[in-house]
């Protein structure tokens, strides 16, 4: 009798134990998925499927990676400054006290970072997007054509299938509307670097203006520095467009080397190539405002209460 009752303890104690280990591994775990829509220093915010969203930290040992190849097989390793407003990640880590979840890796696939960085350029909503409303709006048009072709008694059935095309036009604006809202941020501070015609070094006459940018940012809450790099429409688009990111990298590269600013609170670079011109292209002094680097002090208008 006192056999068995020892053997029932035994088990009760470890099957509470292998529970209690168990419960412990569910809650240290944890993944999501969803939309960046927005950066604030250390801290990034996702939107997932349902609509929820989840506060994300990132931290010196977050793995960031882009899943390449036809089988997703490759992983490529890329700076925080990747990790955009307008990329769809997958985070996993663990939930901190504060109910945030704290990475230990976030990936993303293929062309992804490609169709943020234009999204944050304002130049294109997401390329999947567009590419969805295309096709439906080839669908219903035909659909239209062929009512039409049909019988003119179909009136209201073709009434309807134009305001079914309506309504399609009116989604795609909303998702252009929110694609472009997805930079909520205030300007608090701007430098802009000038360059010679075919140049990217940086003159140094601008470091100390980049550095005391620098300076000005660090006493601002939840701040992340903007980098955009514009070229002339002097010459051909693909050189333009490689002098733009240049001249944005190499900005970049001072403001972490000597400034010291921490990856986190770095935007990707922008390569602008010859979009938003400032200045007239047929003369020498407009050629010179349009090869330029703007620099951005930002800041989350959450953060700011605006």
């Amino acid at each position: 009798m006192k056999r068995s009752m020892w053997v029932a303890v035994v088990y009760t104690v470890s099957l509470a134990i292998l529970l209690s280990l168990g419960g412990t591994a569910a809650a240290q775990s944890a993944k999501a998925e969803g939309l960046i829509t927005g950066r604030s220093g250390d801290t990034m915010t996702i939107r997932t499927a349902d609509s929820s969203s989840v506060v994300v930290v990132l931290t010196d040992s977050t793995q960031v990676a882009q899943i390449q190849g036809a089988f997703k097989a490759r992983r490529k390793q890329m700076s925080m400054a990747a990790l955009i407003p307008g990329l769809q990640v997958k985070v996993e880590g663990s939930y901190n006290p504060q109910n945030q979840l704290v990475a230990k890796s976030v990936a993303f696939k293929g062309n992804d970072l490609e169709d943020a960085q234009m999204i944050q350029a304002g130049l294109q909503p997401a390329k999947e997007q567009i590419q969805q409303s295309q096709e439906e709006l080839a669908a219903q048009k035909a659909a239209l054509a062929r009512q039409q072709q049909e019988m003119q008694e179909q009136q209201q059935q073709m009434k309807a299938a134009q305001e079914k095309i309506d309504a399609n036009k009116a989604a795609i604006e909303a998702a252009n509307k929110r694609f472009g809202q997805l930079d909520d941020y205030n300007i608090l501070d701007e430098v802009t670097v000038y360059f010679a015609n075919g140049k990217v070094k940086v003159d140094p006459k601008y470091i100390p203006q980049l550095l005391e940018l620098v300076k000005k940012a660090e006493s601002i809450n939840g701040y992340v520095i903007q980098v955009k790099g514009y070229a002339s429409s002097v010459g051909s688009a693909s050189l333009n467009q490689k002098l733009s990111d240049d001249r944005a990298d190499n900005v970049t590269n001072i403001l972490i080397q000597q400034g010291h600013v921490p990856m986190t609170r770095m935007l990707a670079p922008g390569a602008m190539g010859e979009s938003h011109q400032v200045g007239s292209d047929k003369t020498a002094e407009g050629q010179a405002e349009n090869r330029r680097v703007v620099v951005r002090v930002l800041q989350n208008k959450g953060i700011a209460g605006t």
